[in-house]
């Protein structure tokens, strides 16, 4: 750094010559003689300890706005992600894997390989069910959206479902409960799935509600109907679905048995 530079960052930082000495353990003295003019030619040892103290004060001043910034873009960040609606996530790029739950974006993480496994089979498994009996009842898989409220501010995409009230299906989505849904845990959507998502879908009025947990190999079952209280099994179980009073029961074991080698 040049003297005339230094001399222009004395003056923008409002540094004095013995705020400068004291930084830089250069004399007062010498400091004076510099910055005045004086002497024209300062040691390079000199000019070193000058500019260290320029560089350090910079190095602050980016820090502080760099802090700043990071703040404003969290903000920006969090103030871009509420009181949102129908109309802000239609809005959405195509493809971008975001949930609306009251009024509220939450971002989702793209699901495993043992996520997506578990996720087809059971919906094929259901689909299987429903038409050997010729019902009317009807599996979707993620990524359907489902509007479950019937208002624009919640808007979920479940892993699989299954809807029997077919006027609930128009052609871009489902708008209110279905009766049986089927999350698959992930690490990152623990608190989504067991607290904020399990709330929404018994106060909308989903019957049947299941947990997959591939990492502890468990199935949670909440049917709202008849308890609070869910229901554990292991994937060494066969699950009866409640909503089918337990005419389709789903065995873990087999299901574990396709995916094992993932583990």
């Amino acid at each position: 750094m040049t003297i005339q530079q230094m001399m222009d960052k004395k003056k923008e930082y409002g540094y004095s010559n013995s705020k400068i000495a004291e930084l830089s353990g250069v004399p007062i003295g010498t400091v004076q003689k510099i910055f005045s003019g004086e002497t024209k030619s300062p040691r390079y040892e000199t000019i070193q300890l000058l500019s260290s103290v320029f560089d350090e004060a910079y190095n602050e001043v980016h820090k502080e706005a760099a802090f700043r910034y990071n703040v404003a873009s969290k903000q920006r960040l969090k103030s871009s992600y509420e009181e949102k609606t129908l109309e802000d996530y239609l809005a959405l790029p195509e493809g971008a894997r975001i949930e609306l739950i009251d009024g509220k974006f939450y971002d989702m993480a793209a699901p495993t390989m043992i996520h997506q496994s578990i996720s087809l089979e059971l919906g094929y498994l259901f689909k299987t069910h429903v038409e050997k009996n010729k019902g009317s009842c009807i599996t979707f898989v993620a990524p359907t959206d489902v509007q479950i409220d019937m208002d624009d501010r919640t808007i979920v995409q479940p892993d699989v479902f299954v809807v029997c009230d077919r006027n609930k299906i128009t052609r871009a989505r489902l708008v209110g409960a279905p009766d049986f849904i089927v999350e698959v845990l992930s690490p990152s959507n623990f608190m989504m799935d067991l607290v904020i998502k399990l709330a929404k879908y018994k106060n909308a009025g989903v019957r049947e509600y299941w947990v997959v947990l591939p990492d502890d190999k468990a199935v949670i079952v909440y049917e709202f109907e008849k308890s609070d209280i869910p229901v554990q099994y292991s994937f060494e179980d066969t699950v009866p679905v409640g909503i089918w009073n337990g005419e389709c029961r789903i065995d873990f074991k087999k299901i574990y048995e396709k995916i094992e080698f993932m583990y």
